[in-house]
């Protein structure tokens, strides 16, 4: 019998930074076995066609329970589980292939945005009760990272229904927060643990917990 899986999907570096936590974070973590489940972890490229293209041909290949990108957010000082994907690509900088589109759709003629299927809230109870500085946050942003969100909800809500999917911002390592001074960071076993009890909380919990966790700005 085959064990189930999970997809974790992470970036290499890009912006002028040498390493990227979510690289780090995704193969720390490949191989894993969480909650009977297998962690299948892939490393993509920071560009708007190539990261979404490979996701989907990936999890048409792999066919897992969960599916979930990870990706960097510099000056975020915890592990941030997204709720919202918006069908927008207005980059601030260029990608990784010197791409730069403003005011785009990720998918024309599709829905303005699209929410997460991961229990958010469950997930931060679990990471809070571990002590693992956690937040839900409302915004992807418009780069490369929301476009992979988007993307992966459009193809699990056209072409596996069963699967539910979600994206994480993880904050600097401390390699890279030395460089940019006041920001916050995070040490890599940290993010690791955190990422490994976001995984088995969002594989615990078909139903997401009713429970406050809105924002009030």
């Amino acid at each position: 019998m085959n064990t189930p899986t999970v997809l974790l999907a992470g970036f290499e570096p890009f912006g002028g930074e040498q390493a990227n936590p979510a690289q780090d974070v995704v193969r720390a973590l490949d191989g894993r076995v969480i909650a009977g489940h297998r962690v299948a972890s892939r490393v993509l490229p920071v560009t708007f066609a190539a990261a979404a293209e490979g996701l989907s041909e990936t999890i048409a290949t792999l066919r897992p329970s969960l599916a979930i990108g990870i990706g960097q957010a510099g000056g975020r000082s915890r592990i941030s589980i997204e709720r919202v994907a918006i069908n927008l690509i207005d980059a601030r900088i260029p990608d990784n292939a010197g791409v730069q589109p403003v005011d785009a759709p990720v998918v024309a003629g599709a829905p303005a945005a699209y929410f997460t299927t991961l229990p958010v809230k469950a997930m931060l109870a679990a990471l809070h009760a571990a002590d693992v500085p956690a937040e839900a946050s409302f915004s992807a942003g418009s780069f490369v990272c929301n476009t992979l969100f988007y993307a992966l909800m459009h193809t699990l809500a056209a072409h596996h229904p069963s699967t539910r999917g979600g994206f994480i911002h993880v904050p600097w390592l401390p390699a890279q927060a030395v460089r940019h001074p006041g920001a916050a960071s995070m040490a890599i076993a940290t993010l690791s643990q955190g990422i490994a009890i976001a995984i088995e909380a969002a594989l615990m919990h078909a139903q997401d917990l009713h429970a406050a966790g809105g924002s009030t700005h």
